[in-house]
């Protein structure tokens, strides 16, 4: 016998056609395990079944098999064992080769085998992800509950394992028992199964044939970032504190604190900076950071937007240029670098500076002088250079798109900051910063989240970075109108990634008798609660949009 994968296959065997005598049959049981007869149909022998042999010894092997009616056997490769006929054992082939015999014992050692490897497979899942992972069968029983479950929760699974979920929980409040009920998964749906415990749960019902035969669900907890939210609110001073240390800067992550770290080192070494990252992470705040540390921080501060500004102007700008260079003016203008002396100068969007200008930079910068426009006389740089360019900035080194040495120089020191969609562990305090200059900005008190407006945040991806967030805060502080930020009050694409709860029904408003001026008045109401959104102010109102579209006309309603 031996193993086709973990499968025990009988491999000591004979074939034979039905023509044999039972005598011939027997003496091949005595030196094999099993016999097989291959016709249109196929059979199988043991050698333990030898005794059903004696009694018949005049007749063929063939009339043997059709007086005693012996069922024939199914002959199946290893992928097809699962549908065989298992009153018998079953022939296995390969390759069209028949290769040995497997009996129903073996067939369930292998399976026995292959559920404890695949529950094993499982349970290392089970453990590995964070999320709280709760399975239960049809009637709500739990069957599985992770690590992670127990520390969110704090039930053992050997309290709660085999036991109904609903003992544990109010049954209002157990996803899982509607997914039995309905069938429907659910994504992203914000859950309180207890007071003091925040999730977003994604969950789907395990379905067999067309029945559901269980549900499994996995829940992201959330109680930190909840109460997080909630602490940052709990104390709001009056004005903002323009804090330039590092340690005000706001990022936890492990990638933004290396940059960080790098930046805080190099603050008081005299050396260009060069910083990438896409367009909104805060750049030029690291390089105000960075500037404020050093030791120029009693000088001046400059920015230079190299997309902002055409070819001819950006040359201008940053090295300036002598009186009559593009006019009669005698005086002519000092560029940023000059302007800058003594301080940092922080170059934005480096990628778009000009080859030519590119060239002029790095000579200035390895010189450490440079000539205005239309100047024969060399200036000292007196100026630190903080540059900022996106993370593709190699890239269009190797594409010739930039000056490689220039890039090189710049290179010695490089931060690379993270996007915000890889730091949304700093989206909270990002988001309380904001909410406290712009409510300082329009004289508003400060609102505060409830979780599904944070969740809201924290599940969209931000590609426009801090400054997309920074804008989307301050649209918020300008549309509130209570103390509490709502999710209407969100662009729609970030308001779409909302966890999906159940809404609640809506007070109608407007009644049936009511005067034309309180009927005209209720309805500019519903518009303004719902900023001119006409579909949401007409389920305010209890009535259809066509309806709300007939009433505002009559009324003469912008």
């Amino acid at each position: 016998m031996f193993k086709f994968g973990q499968l025990k296959i009988i491999d000591d065997i004979r074939i034979f056609p039905p023509t044999p005598s039972l005598a011939e049959i027997k003496k091949q049981l005595d030196q094999v395990s099993c016999v097989i007869i291959t016709n249109q149909q196929h059979y199988v022998i043991k050698s333990n079944e030898k005794e059903l042999l004696f009694d018949h010894e005049e007749l063929t092997l063939k009339e043997w098999l059709e007086k005693t009616k012996w069922p024939p056997s199914s002959l199946c490769t290893e992928s097809k064992l699962a549908f065989a006929d298992w009153r018998r054992p079953a022939i296995i082939s390969h390759q069209d080769q028949i290769c040995g015999v497997v009996t129903a014992e073996a067939w369930v050692e292998h399976l026995a085998l292959e559920n404890q490897r695949i529950m094993a497979y499982f349970h290392t899942l089970l453990e590995t992800v964070n999320d709280a992972v709760t399975a239960v069968d049809q009637e709500g029983r739990v069957i599985s509950w992770n690590s992670a479950a127990e520390q969110t929760y704090g039930i053992k699974r050997d309290t709660i394992i085999g036991r109904k979920i609903g003992e544990h929980f109010q049954m209002e409040s157990i996803v899982l028992h509607r997914i039995l009920d309905e069938g429907r998964p659910v994504r992203g749906a914000y859950h309180q199964p207890t007071p003091d415990t925040h999730v977003l749960i994604n969950a789907s019902p395990i379905i067999e044939g067309h029945s559901v035969i269980g549900g499994i669900a996995t829940e992201h907890d959330i109680t930190r970032i909840v109460k997080l939210n909630e602490e940052l609110y709990s104390f709001l001073p009056d004005q903002l504190q323009q804090d330039k240390s590092f340690s005000s800067y706001i990022g936890v992550g492990f990638e933004i604190q290396q940059a960080l770290k790098i930046a805080e080192m190099t603050a008081n070494k005299d050396i260009p900076v060069l910083l990438l990252g896409e367009p909104g992470t805060g750049k030029e705040m690291l390089a105000q950071t960075i500037h404020y540390n050093s030791m120029r921080n009693d000088g001046p501060f400059l920015t230079l937007n190299c997309s902002a500004l055409p070819s001819g102007l950006l040359e201008a700008e940053l090295f300036g240029y002598q009186g009559g260079a593009f006019s009669r003016e005698a005086s002519g203008k000092a560029g940023k670098l000059e302007q800058a002396a003594n301080g940092t100068l922080f170059i934005e969007d480096l990628d778009h500076m000009p080859m030519d200008v590119q060239i002029k930079f790095f000579q200035c910068l390895v010189e450490q002088s440079f000539y205005p426009v239309g100047s024969t006389e060399a200036l000292p740089l007196q100026t630190r250079i903080i540059a900022a360019a996106p993370p593709s900035l190699e890239k269009q080194v190797g594409q010739g798109e930039f000056h490689h040495d220039l890039y090189y120089h710049l290179n010695m020191m490089t931060i690379e900051i993270p996007p915000l969609r890889e730091r949304k562990e700093d989206i909270p305090e990002l988001v309380h910063q904001f909410i406290k200059e712009f409510s300082i900005k329009y004289e508003k008190p400060q609102p505060t989240l409830p979780p599904e407006v944070m969740t809201a945040l924290l599940n969209y991806e931000w590609p426009g970075n801090i400054s997309q967030l920074r804008n989307v805060m301050e649209r918020c502080i300008l549309l509130v109108d209570s103390d509490r930020v709502t999710i209407q009050q969100l662009p729609r694409n970030i308001a779409d990634k909302a966890p999906a709860v159940a809404p609640e029904p809506q007070e109608v408003v407007l009644k049936a008798k009511v005067s034309t001026e309180e009927e005209a008045s209720i309805i500019e109401e519903a518009l303004r609660k719902t900023y001119g959104n006409k579909s949401a102010a007409a389920k305010l109102l209890g009535i259809s949009r066509g309806t709300l579209y007939n009433k505002m006309r009559d009324y003469n309603l912008s």
